[in-house]
């Protein structure tokens, strides 16, 4: 009877034992964990500058009886196109297309903020939820011609989904606008790549004021 053992190939079968290991938590890898790791005060500080924009932008938007879009962009099958190059090509493809979306924000105040391992976030005060589409129409478009490769792509290259969260902001800031653009890029990636999903919480904040 023929014994199968890991003698000989100890690589391997780390690998394998990585990988089982890592389970559902397959969307955030080992190697991602042991980059914040390396660096554990800069989660805590893009969640700092997410906050203060978010509050920010929802007292601008308050006082003034306008929208708030809330525009959250992923790049596509991060986990494995960090596999293939590496945190350092990552990283490198991260700051250009920080760089790309920045070029194309209509307002000197509008900033892009590094979201997570693999995203950004664009909170738009008296913008339009057409005017934050187009927006994320033109950054789709960039973001093609930048032409930044990645193997593990059906695309060929680097793509981002987006999803946005539209909002009437009243009152103090309601966290539900940032974690519906969350939702909303996760169902656009789980239609593709390079996706656009909206959710519009108008008619809630609507329903709620009317309750009230």
């Amino acid at each position: 009877m023929n014994k199968v053992t890991a003698s000989g190939n100890d690589g391997l079968w780390a690998r394998i034992r990585g990988a089982l290991g890592r389970g559902a938590d397959a969307h955030v890898p080992a190697y991602g964990q042991a980059a914040i790791a390396r660096n554990p005060n800069k989660k805590s500080r893009l969640a700092q500058r997410i906050d203060e924009e978010m509050r920010r932008s929802w007292t601008h938007a308050a006082e003034r009886n306008v929208s708030l879009c809330v525009v959250s962009l992923e790049m596509d099958g991060y986990a494995e196109y960090f596999a293939a190059y590496g945190r350092d090509a990552v990283e490198d493809s991260l700051e250009t297309l920080e760089g790309t979306i920045t070029a194309l924000l209509p307002r000197e105040t509008d900033r892009c903020l590094r979201n997570g391992q693999s995203g950004f976030l664009l909170v738009l005060p008296d913008m339009p939820a057409l005017m934050a589409r187009d927006l994320a129409s033109r950054i789709a478009v960039a973001v093609r011609r930048e032409g930044l490769a990645n193997r593990e792509s059906h695309a060929g290259q680097v793509t981002l989904s987006t999803g946005i969260a539209v909002a009437n902001p009243q009152g103090n800031l309601d966290r539900a606008v940032l974690d519906a653009a969350s939702q909303a890029v996760k169902k656009a990636q789980r239609r593709g790549l390079a996706r656009l999903e909206v959710i519009d919480l108008r008619g809630r904040n609507e329903r709620q004021r009317k309750a009230a």
